[in-house]
């Protein structure tokens, strides 16, 4: 219970954190059409973005980072555990993980691994609605 509660401050945190983290854009994307935004780390020697000039784009650095034990959690405070088939419901622990059915999965089997999780007690991260007749 302690734990729960630590957590779900812990993501509360993260919550507040990424709203903060600036967009990490490449250096002169917004220039050129041949460069795409995707962050790529400044080499050059006179470069003011790598040396961190005032009024430059930001870089990636550790300072940025969620904290470690909600680092990679869905923001529900479980961890994700991609399913590909009713098998993979057996690895499952339903207190600490929730599921994402593959994007793979076709319906008939997705509606058959959602009423398995359902009957175990485990959270689907992507439902679907079941129509029933």
């Amino acid at each position: 219970m302690v734990v729960e509660r630590i957590i779900k401050r812990l993501l509360k945190i993260r919550r507040i954190l990424k709203k903060r983290k600036p967009d990490f854009i490449r250096k002169d994307s917004w220039k050129f059409k041949r460069l795409d935004e995707s962050w790529r780390k400044p080499k050059g020697k006179k470069s003011r973005v790598r040396r961190k000039e005032k009024g430059m784009i930001k870089m990636p650095d550790t300072g940025y980072r969620s904290p470690r034990k909600v680092r990679g959690l869905h923001p529900s405070g479980y961890k994700e555990v991609l399913v590909y088939n009713l098998k993979d419901l057996d690895k499952v622990d339903p207190s600490k993980e929730a599921i994402r059915i593959a994007h793979t999965v076709g319906k008939r089997k997705r509606i058959l691994i959602q009423k398995k999780a359902e009957e175990k007690g485990i959270k689907v991260l992507n439902p679907i609605k079941i129509e029933e007749k």
